[in-house]
């Protein structure tokens, strides 16, 4: 079974529980992701193939003629251009797995929510693709915008059209799930990160006052491009003066500027499926993995979506009571220390969030949807 993955940690994290599980039911397993993500799998403890060595960075800053794109901000406009530079990120991803599907020859492959290379791989080897998604994003703008971005080169490789899965497969809990969303087999969220050392006692400890978790993700960098580090800096400033026990979830690189100015608050990489339960509130960018990994804690949560895309997925949390959400704009320190404090003070939110959790652990685990997988290999 081929898992396909793309440029960052969290879909690697999103894959690495139904790849685990068919493993474990002792199949032969790979996952295969952009080349700076292959430590990333292989601390999942996984098999891992580079679909190209190129970063998530250049397919959304460049476009096919290696020129500088722009990139939007309105939600249709930013949906359509994050489907056009995964479909580019597909091109590039498709002659490595080709070869690696001529001389391994997999029975059946799991793509991501935005994996295009995996549907066109399995096309073209007449295997059966599964769609996983990542988190519970809605992505049906950003389906259209791939398939405009690869209508010219469909043909060429023997395609009238973008292939649809032959099973889907959704995280996505069924209160947060869209109406209109396509049927799926549902299957719960598992928390999957990287654990870099042994646990210290803290991470699974609660302490005496509030634990806040601020943190923008697991691709934050410091760097010009990426407006999540001045997110994060803001965010943790402002809250490191209140009397709460700070902790910050952010990569090493980014930690280590953070540290010196946060000298009362816990600053790293950290495991969330283990100090998110811990936690009586998360304070984050509204990404995917990072919102479930809250609501499978039963953690309120106040979400600033980063990204058009980002922000209706943000507002269903919201509208589920579990959460606050502030958009663009709205995010200002006032606003911000006012809805901490009603998420932290107001007993509906952490009771209303403790439903969905059990919502979610009611969702059959990964190791119940192999069999699936199995069947369709041999059909």
């Amino acid at each position: 079974m081929l898992f396909v993955a793309a440029g960052s940690p969290a879909t690697v994290f999103a894959l690495a529980p139904l790849a685990t599980a068919a493993r474990n039911a002792g199949h032969q397993v790979v996952i295969a992701a952009n080349g700076d993500m292959m430590p990333v799998v292989a601390s999942m403890g996984l098999p891992a193939t580079a679909t190209t060595d190129l970063p998530i960075k250049e397919f959304i800053t460049k476009g096919r003629d290696g020129k500088p794109v722009a990139i939007p901000s309105g939600p249709d406009e930013e949906a359509h251009f994050t489907g056009s530079w995964f479909a580019r990120m597909a091109l590039a991803g498709l002659p490595p797995l080709e070869e690696l599907a001529e001389r391994w020859g997999p029975d059946v492959i799991v793509g991501g929510t935005l994996s295009y290379v995996a549907p066109l791989l399995a096309a073209r080897l007449g295997i059966p693709h599964v769609r996983q998604t990542w988190d519970a994003i809605d992505a049906d703008d950003i389906h259209d915008g791939a398939r405009t971005e690869l209508a010219p080169d469909l043909p060429t490789l023997g395609l009238d059209r973008m292939p649809e899965p032959d099973l889907l497969i959704d995280i996505c809990p069924p209160s947060l799930r869209p109406a209109q969303a396509a049927p799926a087999l549902p299957m719960r969220h598992i928390s999957a990160v990287r654990h870099d050392g042994p646990l210290e006692s803290w991470m699974y400890t609660r302490g005496e006052r509030p634990r806040i978790c601020v943190t923008s993700g697991s691709r934050v960098a410091k760097n010009s491009y990426d407006e999540n580090f001045a997110f994060l800096r803001t965010l943790a400033r402002d809250l490191a003066a209140w009397d709460a026990e700070l902790v910050v979830a952010a990569p090493e690189a980014v930690a280590e500027t953070l540290r010196p100015e946060l000298p009362g608050a816990r600053v790293g990489w950290m495991p969330l499926d283990v100090v998110a339960p811990t936690c009586d509130l998360m304070v984050h960018h509204g990404g995917g993995v990072t919102t479930l990994s809250g609501l499978a804690a039963g953690v309120p949560q106040l979400l600033i979506p980063k990204g058009a895309v980002l922000r209706t997925p943000a507002l269903r949390v919201a509208d589920q009571g579990a959460g606050i959400t502030l958009l663009p704009g709205e995010d200002t320190p006032d606003a911000v220390a006012t809805a901490c404090r009603e998420l932290l003070e107001k007993p509906g939110f952490r009771q209303r969030a403790g439903e969905l959790a059990a919502e979610i652990t009611r969702m059959p685990v990964p190791a119940q949807l192999v069999p699936v997988l199995e069947q369709l290999a041999r059909n």
